[in-house]
């Protein structure tokens, strides 16, 4: 998704909920040559510590990107985390400076982006009919942001599904939710520039909240879009949920934001199900990302 400065103030003021990555410059002689950033959670995996490290493609292999990770190491221990994760594009140079400073490949992950211009409205209401009598116990709901407090709970425990999600060889504990963070999350989303809309789908006998999706506008852009978690909860899987949920987002979205062109989405390349989904609503791929890890000696 495109880039902004207001996307990246809220990236390193409000982080994804509420717990913010901290930012680092190298200068040479006045001129920055590379960044980096360090991220931590108080929530759940309170040994680990998320690394990013990025050069000016004028200033590498002078050893930058290797000055900036050990300011990063240093931080790290200061704060008790024993265990690294870092994130690169798929490239020969990201993967040979990952392995180079011990971290291992433990989880791909593939940026999909869909075009809205390209869309049958015809295919996808034929996609979103026949999925319709695999649901006939649940309907959709459009969610008000932000969550009124009474809601709050509810959303917990739907939003904890995502714990499902496949993390490969991560050494990654489940995360942990609960109402403060929901409310960090969503003011989060506005902080970074976005317009938010989250569509959830209710089973109707019980009441119970049993899936969601969630996606951002950018404010700044309108053109662009950014899907955040589609998670349906265990005990109402097999409905065809998040096809719907999905499809009846983009009916949303054309009413709201009918200047939208691009949504752009990430998934672990094993999560067979949710890509399955997704080329039914013609994502294309964009290019694939490694996640590395390595302990902390």
């Amino acid at each position: 998704m495109r880039e902004t400065v207001l996307r990246a103030q809220g990236r390193f003021r409000h982080g994804w909920d509420g717990e913010p990555e901290s930012p680092y410059l190298l200068r040479v002689g006045g001129t920055v040559v590379a960044w980096g950033s360090i991220a931590t959670s108080d929530y759940d995996n309170l040994d680990l510590a998320f690394l990013t490290v990025g050069v000016h493609p004028d200033h590498r292999r002078r050893g930058h990107g290797t000055a900036v990770l050990d300011v990063l190491y240093a931080e790290a221990r200061r704060r008790g985390r024993t265990s690294l994760v870092a994130e690169a594009w798929e490239s020969a140079a990201g993967d040979g400076f990952a392995v180079r400073h011990g971290f291992e490949r433990r989880l791909a992950a593939v940026n999909r982006r869909q075009l809205l211009g390209e869309l049958d409205p015809a295919a996808l209401d034929k996609a979103y009919d026949a999925a319709l009598p695999h649901a006939a116990d649940y309907a959709l709901e459009r969610w008000p942001t932000p969550t009124p407090d009474d809601r709050l709970d509810d959303l917990v425990v739907m939003s904890s599904s995502i714990n499902d999600a496949p993390t490969d060889d991560l050494d990654y504990e489940d995360e942990v939710f609960s109402p403060e963070r929901m409310r960090a999350y969503e003011e989060a989303w506005v902080a970074r520039g976005l317009r938010p809309y989250r569509l959830v789908a209710r089973h109707l006998p019980s009441g119970e909240l049993a899936g969601q999706t969630c996606v951002g506008v950018l404010e700044s852009d309108p053109t662009w879009g950014q899907q955040d978690d589609t998670t349906v909860t265990r005990p109402h899987r097999g409905h065809r949920l998040g096809l719907l949920l999905k499809i009846g987002m983009l009916r949303w979205l054309a009413e709201a934001e009918p200047a939208l062109e691009r949504i752009d989405t990430w998934n672990a390349e094993s999560n067979d199900h949710m890509i399955t989904v997704n080329e039914v609503l013609g994502y294309r791929v964009m290019g694939r990302e490694w996640a590395y890890q390595r302990s902390l000696g």
